[in-house]
């Protein structure tokens, strides 16, 4: 029986025409990365399930890998595991290269991960993220959170989004604001993931999770300072609002004082479309520090496209070092499907080649081949047709591929070359050594 290919769900492919525009924007991201120094890395797709299991909270989203005839040795445990993110395998490379790398240690990854989740609209089971993390050795300067939160957003200019503005906040803030509060560290956490849901869940909701959340008799006026506080958003100037809430608390001061630091710098760099916004917090526990999420002004219900933070010792995991980091990802896939879903994508080749050669007749295939080998080492792109077919259909192939030129060898002995320009249709004489579209 024949087998009707049908999708998978949340594992998309496209066709050459859209692949070729995904490729052209991942160019743009990669350049802006490469313009602030930061070096490409690549890491397996697959990772031991102790590495994967580092921070502890995505073992439901982990796809494990296993032979289909398997080892009767093996114990019937998988071991190994497709990487959900790339910021765990990064931190397990840094310690594995440790003595290797110059710290700190700039670099990016664009790389496609896998999660077990349900798929619907910008989430997918099989997807690419475009990540940049620096890590060093002790301490990290926080002017690294203001350069990747800038080269995050300028990569988003790079390939023409527009409307995302990046909201970041502080780890320190939300939990020196609670221990001002008085709230205990075991209950901290239910109240920060209340709070980080404010969006999504509205006033009320998020209150009534607060006030179950921290179990204390005056737990109706901590939620309200809570949600006073989640409402603050806006520019430098919104940190002296957080002050007069009133809740004091060196942890919550040292966070103020790194987000103006980050928010000066970004100033300096010239990003304007980022804000502090104090509902934020991320869902990894490992975040320590500064946090971003970059949403869609106009469509914030669509999710994070920009989203990463601070960690102080993710890596450490690892190795018996202390090694502080902070990385911020770019949700390509998400990113590239919204585009395509709103028809922002325009293609009109389906080849990524400069010049299309025919083929006179067999007796000029010699020929044809020796002039596309000199065209291609001139640095175009070729493609040769392989029949000596009618003209017109040579014509028409190039013309349903998109390709720009059509190139026509001398037809017989003592003739030149022409070229022929597929958009104007103008025709006219070329030399292999000197043609320029």
């Amino acid at each position: 029986m024949t087998y009707r290919p049908r999708p998978v769900s949340g594992f998309p492919e496209h066709l050459p025409e859209i692949r070729m525009a995904e490729l052209q924007m991942l160019d743009r991201i990669r350049a802006t990365f490469e313009s602030y120094g930061f070096a490409s890395i690549e890491t397996p797709s697959v990772e031991e399930l102790e590495v994967l299991l580092a921070k502890g909270e995505t073992d439901k989203e982990i796809y494990t890998i296993e032979r289909l005839q398997a080892d009767e040795n093996a114990g019937g445990e998988s071991r190994l595991g497709l990487h959900y993110d790339l910021t765990v395998p990064f931190a397990r490379y840094v310690a594995q290269h440790f003595n290797d790398l110059v710290f700190p240690f700039k670099r990016y990854q664009m790389q496609r991960v896998w999660r077990g989740e349900r798929p619907q609209a910008g989430r997918f089971r099989e997807f690419t993220q475009c990540d940049v993390d620096v890590i060093g050795i002790d301490n990290l300067a926080v002017t690294f959170d203001a350069e990747l939160a800038a080269v995050a957003m300028q990569a988003l200019e790079a390939i023409g989004i527009s409307g995302v503005t990046l909201h970041i906040s502080n780890r320190k803030i939300l939990n020196g604001f609670l221990q001002g509060l008085a709230v205990e560290a075991a209950d901290r956490v239910s109240v920060i993931r209340a709070i980080d849901g404010l969006a999504k869940l509205g006033t009320e909701q998020t209150r009534a999770m607060i006030i179950a959340g921290c179990k204390r008799p005056n737990a109706a006026e901590i939620a309200d300072k809570c949600i006073a506080l989640a409402g603050i958003a806006g520019e430098r100037e919104v940190l002296d609002q957080v002050r007069a809430l009133g809740v004091n608390h060196d942890e919550l001061a040292q966070g103020l004082g790194e987000l103006h630091e980050v928010l000066t710098h970004l100033n300096f760099l010239g990003t304007t479309n980022a804000v502090a916004n104090f509902s934020i917090a991320r869902g990894f526990d490992y975040y320590t520090g500064t946090v971003y999420e970059g949403r869609f002004d106009d469509n914030p219900g669509f999710g994070s496209v920009v989203a990463g933070g601070r960690y102080d010792d993710l890596a450490g995991a690892f190795i018996n070092k202390k090694l502080p980091g902070v990385g911020i990802s770019i949700g390509f896939s998400r990113l590239f499907a919204k585009l395509l879903q709103d028809k922002e994508i325009t293609t009109t080749r389906r080849s990524p080649a400069d010049l299309l050669i025919v083929l006179p007749s067999e007796e000029r295939r010699e020929q044809m081949l020796t002039t596309a080998q000199a065209l291609r080492k001139r640095g175009f792109k070729v493609e040769t047709y392989h029949a000596p077919q009618k003209i017109g259909k040579q014509m028409s192939y190039a013309e349903k591929k998109g390709i720009p030129f059509v190139w026509f060898p001398p037809f017989e002995d003592g003739n030149g070359h022409e070229v022929k320009d597929m958009t104007t249709g103008a025709q006219t004489p070329a030399e292999i050594d000197t043609w320029k579209p």
